[in-house]
């Protein structure tokens, strides 16, 4: 599925980051890709977060997953909420929702949080950090949005949900299936589901916090520092007041700390593995029967298609000091690239399933790097899940 009459440039300029934005039915051929039965399964699975979120007696209950199959049958047909996080990464179809949005780059994608809501069901009044698409799948919701919130914003005590004590509605719309709205961050929203089977595609964007970014840069340094990189100063020379920290030692001190911080070489690959890490860190994806790198060869000589494990995240940053080499990130795992090997890594960054040229069977660098990816899950030849209408239009 593609959009239609959708003005990217128009929407980047006057919305995105900006203010909510209606975007109505804009599909080629809008088709909802997951059955309500098929989302509680899911949530029933171990490895898989969810949360069920009912209204009653006047208060909002939250059940952590995985979810009892026999739950469902007791919640009747009022006022609930499942919604199940990173669903993209286990359905193919709902992976493939990611692809029209990537006008956004990859780096800033966190995963497609699905919900199934009965009748009057919904999170609640609230904000988020990030922006989201929310695609309506099935069913109608009504949706508002209101004033912009930051951590100073009141919020109701509750021990699981982030609900704004006052929320002060500025728009409303009712979404059918197919129609999409945009949320910026800090935008209060609440949803509601109008009657039954009321199902909602949130793709979200990560935006990591200067907090989160000087933390994890400086835990990466600590750990590659040394006991012997310690402050020295040979042309010490006798102050009048032993007590005080001179000019010349407060410079000579911080710039043994910026000579470390301000690496920006060393803050490039840093990010690359930072921002290209499994969102969730303990799920295994290799192969129960992993193929050896004769048989990888053979399928890319006949001209088998490649595709991209959606739990995965490939990105690449060109070298500062060469614009034809890069760096490819998959999973926090970083490969240099150069020559054919450069190009190989940024048609796989760019394209989420494809067809590789034949002559790349023969370049043992790429064949090294496809060996370890299909060895790690995060490559397959999978005709048979993703079949061809996930192919990218333009494959090699």
């Amino acid at each position: 599925m593609q959009l239609e009459n959708f003005d990217i440039d128009s929407f980047l300029r006057y919305y995105w980051q900006k203010k909510p934005c209606l975007i109505k039915n804009p599909w080629t051929a809008w088709q909802n890709p997951l059955a309500p039965d098929e989302l509680a399964g899911l949530a029933c699975e171990a490895e898989v977060e969810s949360r069920l979120i009912v209204h009653e007696n006047n208060g909002i209950y939250v059940e952590n997953g995985p979810i009892e199959e026999a739950r469902f049958s007791l919640l009747g047909q009022k006022s609930w909420t499942l919604l199940v996080q990173a669903v993209d990464h286990h359905v193919p179809d709902v992976a493939a929702l990611i692809r029209p949005f990537r006008f956004i780059p990859d780096w800033r994608i966190d995963d497609i949080m699905v919900s199934i809501a009965a009748d009057g069901g919904g999170v609640g009044a609230h904000y988020d950090q990030y922006d989201v698409f929310l695609i309506q799948g099935l069913g109608r919701r009504k949706w508002q949005v209101g004033q912009a919130c930051d951590e100073k914003t009141p919020l109701l005590p509750h021990e699981h949900l982030r609900l704004l004590a006052d929320f002060h509605v500025t728009d409303e719309w009712v979404l059918d299936a197919g129609d999409i709205l945009y949320v910026p961050p800090g935008v209060a929203h609440n949803g509601v589901a109008i009657g039954d089977n009321c199902m909602t595609y949130s793709i979200g964007f990560r935006a990591p916090s200067t907090g989160e970014l000087i933390g994890n840069w400086s835990d990466d340094i600590l750990g590659q520092l040394t006991d012997d990189e310690r402050y020295c100063d040979p042309q010490l020379l006798r102050q009048e007041n032993a007590g005080e920290i001179t000019p010349v030692a407060i410079q000579a001190l911080h710039h043994l700390v910026q000579q470390k911080l301000n690496d920006s070489a060393a803050f490039a690959t840093w990010l690359g593995e930072y921002l290209s890490a499994a969102k969730y860190a303990d799920m295994d994806w290799r192969p129960e029967h992993p193929m050896n790198l004769d048989e990888i060869k053979a399928y890319i000589e006949q001209g088998e298609k490649i595709c991209r494990n959606a739990a995965s995240r490939f990105l690449f940053i060109h070298a500062a000091d060469n614009a034809e080499n890069v760096t490819l990130f998959v999973n926090g795992h970083a490969y240099q690239c150069s020559g054919e090997t450069a190009h190989f890594a940024k048609h796989i960054c760019a394209n989420d399933n494809f067809i590789l040229d034949h002559v790349y069977a023969k370049n043992d660098a790429i064949m090294a790097i496809c060996h370890d990816l299909f060895s790690s899950g995060h490559l397959a030849f999978f005709d048979d899940i993703y079949g061809d209408e996930y192919l990218d239009d333009g494959d090699e």
